[in-house]
């Protein structure tokens, strides 16, 4: 039963959080024809943030979001057209005292395609020649947490919310001493998951065996199409972090809808917005991830996805009230054709 059950199949069969998001969104597809009807757009939430492309919800460059966050808040970060020469990377990081390991990345993109961590010249060269558009090198945070906080802000509010806490745990294993990392990996179904490129990866240390007790990240990206486990933390929230987001999110010009990626020391120095790095901040596209925790049932799911597409609404009808415009239909196809094509490319590299 049990090999059975830890067939790749079978996992994402019965946990609703493997399935695909058409799956998951389709039978709320009609509320959102509902909110499109009374906007009179089917692209009313890229009026959510007026001073982000498209609100956040496609296309938006990386870098001109970091560029509105405030000064010291968020890693060092170069942007570079595709097909750079590194020997021009290399310049740009010692400019920006920029060492190794980076973090480089596409600067369109989502669920962690592309993101890279690398630790040395042969590894950026091979990124350099791989990655298909324009990209990012940023330095890499070592904090060892990260958490999805959801945030929303109603235009003419001096004060914003927060909806949602997700925290990030990376695919990771804890040696006992006896079990090598590839039987590690083969206890826990969602580290099967991601067998594939793990396997590629660490192929070199796949039958060490770690000393009891011993951690090892196998993949350090907190993204939940790579493995890392999503446990909602949203209890945690207190009016001391909710000022902390908040003072972040406002001296970003006109930002009211989305989620902040945040690395952090400790759970004190987080809420003291001490030793903490905004590592991404996705708009009006954001989902609430916290849904994902597997403890939630996909009728939660449902319930925070509708909870959050109300007050998204409810933003861009503010701000389209107050002159932001929608974009065209023609515009929205345009840019979401855009996007598949960058996805596809991404998509098609071993990342």
């Amino acid at each position: 039963m049990k090999r059975i059950l830890h067939h790749p199949f079978f996992i994402r069969l019965l946990h609703w959080e493997y399935w695909n998001s058409r799956v998951v969104y389709a039978p709320l597809y009609p509320l959102w024809l509902w909110f499109s009807i009374r906007a009179k757009s089917f692209f009313f939430l890229t009026a959510a943030n007026p001073n982000i492309r498209n609100g956040g919800f496609i296309m938006e460059s990386k870098k001109d979001v970091y560029d509105q966050l405030p000064e010291g808040t968020y890693p060092v970060t170069c942007h570079f057209e595709k097909d750079t020469q590194v020997a021009d990377v290399l310049i740009a990081m010692q400019e920006n005292q920029l060492q190794f390991p980076v973090i480089a990345k596409p600067d369109h993109g989502e669920r962690g395609l592309g993101v890279k961590k690398i630790d040395n010249i042969a590894e950026l060269e091979d990124y350099a020649s791989r990655i298909p558009v324009a990209w990012l090198v940023q330095e890499y945070v070592p904090y060892v947490h990260e958490a999805g906080i959801f945030y929303y802000r109603y235009p003419g509010e001096a004060k914003g919310h927060i909806s949602g806490i997700v925290h990030k745990e990376p695919v990771q294993v804890t040696g006992d001493g006896v079990q090598t990392i590839r039987q590690l990996v083969h206890n826990e179904p969602r580290y099967i998951l991601q067998w594939p490129k793990i396997r590629e990866q660490h192929a070199a240390r796949l039958a060490d065996v770690p000393g009891r007790g011993e951690v090892l990240v196998l993949v350090p990206y907190g993204n939940h199409s790579r493995g890392s486990k999503f446990t909602d933390i949203t209890y945690k929230t207190t009016q001391q972090l909710t000022t902390v987001v908040d003072d972040i999110c406002r001296q970003m010009p006109e930002f009211y809808y989305g989620r902040l990626d945040i690395r952090y020391k400790d759970w004190e120095s987080l809420e003291r917005g001490e030793y903490i790095s905004v590592i991404e901040v996705n708009g009006s596209g954001s989902e609430p991830t916290h849904m994902y925790d597997p403890k939630h049932s996909l009728f939660f799911a449902w319930k925070e996805i509708i909870r959050h597409w109300k007050i998204l609404f409810r933003i861009s009808k503010a701000n389209h009230r107050r002159g932001v415009p929608y974009i065209s239909l023609r515009r929205g196809r345009e840019e979401v054709n855009a996007f598949r094509r960058i996805d596809a490319l991404l998509s098609a590299q071993p990342w």
